[in-house]
């Protein structure tokens, strides 16, 4: 895995896989926070922040989401990455569909902003990465906390009332999000990147044994954590919309696919089709979902895992079908909706 080495970019700094065989994700390296404090020196305002993604990468993708669900597109600018990442890292490339320039510094590369936020810095270059343009660096590029700040810290510029950690609740999604981390969100990966065997079998089984625990959960409940969207489902989402079109192949989590089980299918539709209003105008999860680029990144970007860099070309999987999960108790936020056709 390549990475930055006192500044340096290095090819052969990091194995991503232990002497065991199984995968070793390295921690993130910016853990700021902002918070709405009048002594914080990160604070929230409009403007000041820039959002640094991939929409193949389902960490990225969760902020994504979080953005879209309270309104803070005219707030936080975005810039989009090429899925594709080869040797030099997530690279900047407009004039390929779906990406964008860097909007901030017009760099060719995301690596150049972990330097120009710190010199000599030591680490993996990953997205998301929260950028503040007042102070010119990046205040956290851990995903989970990201999003934690986007729904709690930024209430006063959302053009949408989403409280996605609602009180009361609050001890509940960490639970939730905690107990999913392992074996879903990072179980994928634990099983794609395995090297031997024993590793392999020990993730599939934990992966699928956590799925089967939440079909059970979702039978009963509209969401993870209750009859309220949270930053749980997010989570949750991002992992389960890869799962059968990339996860199921390319990483052989084949025991079953999300369209298999009675009550994470239709909850993972139920999810996709939710929207501002009662129309999807720009502002929904659909409209966070390229699955382009996540088939791209998957087939091409990791050679060990798919040689050759042919893209899979199914499944073809009906996300605006009906899915009944309104039948149970709970609904969106207010000013969200999802579809029922």
């Amino acid at each position: 895995m390549n990475m930055l080495v006192d500044g340096e970019w290095r090819t052969d700094a990091y194995e991503t896989t232990g002497e065991d065989g199984s995968f070793d994700r390295q921690e993130t390296s910016f853990r700021d926070w902002i918070q709405d404090d009048p002594d914080a020196r990160f604070q929230p305002e409009a403007g000041r922040y820039h959002l640094y993604v991939s929409y193949a990468c389902p960490w990225a993708h969760r902020t994504l989401v979080t953005r879209a669900l309270k309104g803070l597109e005219d707030a936080i600018s975005v810039s989009v990455v090429d899925p594709y990442r080869g040797e030099d890292g997530w690279q900047f490339t407009p004039e390929k569909e779906g990406c964008t320039r860097d909007h901030i510094h017009g760099a060719d590369y995301l690596r150049e902003l972990y330097v120009e936020a710190d010199p000599e810095m030591t680490g993996r270059v990953t997205v998301p990465v929260l950028w503040d343009t007042e102070e010119e660096t990046i205040v956290n590029n851990e995903s989970k906390e990201v999003m934690r700040m986007l729904d709690t810290e930024f209430d006063d510029v959302a053009t949408r009332d989403v409280d996605l950690y609602p009180e009361g609740l609050q001890d509940e999604v960490d639970r939730v999000m905690e107990e999913i981390y392992e074996p879903i969100n990072n179980g994928v990966y634990r099983a794609g990147f395995a090297t031997e065997q024993g590793p392999y079998d020990e993730a599939v089984s934990d992966l699928f044994d956590a799925l089967d625990h939440w079909d059970d959960v979702l039978a009963d409940q509209r969401y993870l954590a209750g009859d309220q969207l949270t930053e749980a489902d997010i989570a949750m989402f991002t992992t389960l919309i890869r799962f059968d079109n990339v996860y199921h192949t390319h990483f052989m989590c084949n025991v079953r696919q999300i369209r298999e089980y009675d009550n994470l299918w239709p909850y993972l539709r139920d999810l996709y089709q939710t929207s501002v209003g009662d129309q999807r105008d720009g502002y929904g999860v659909a409209d966070t979902v390229d699955m382009d680029h996540i088939k791209e990144h998957y087939y091409t970007t990791h050679p060990d895992v798919t040689p050759h860099g042919i893209i899979a070309r199914g499944p073809d999987l009906d996300l605006e079908a009906p899915h009944n999960r309104n039948e149970l108790p709970g609904s969106p936020p207010d000013t969200l909706s999802s579809t029922e056709q």
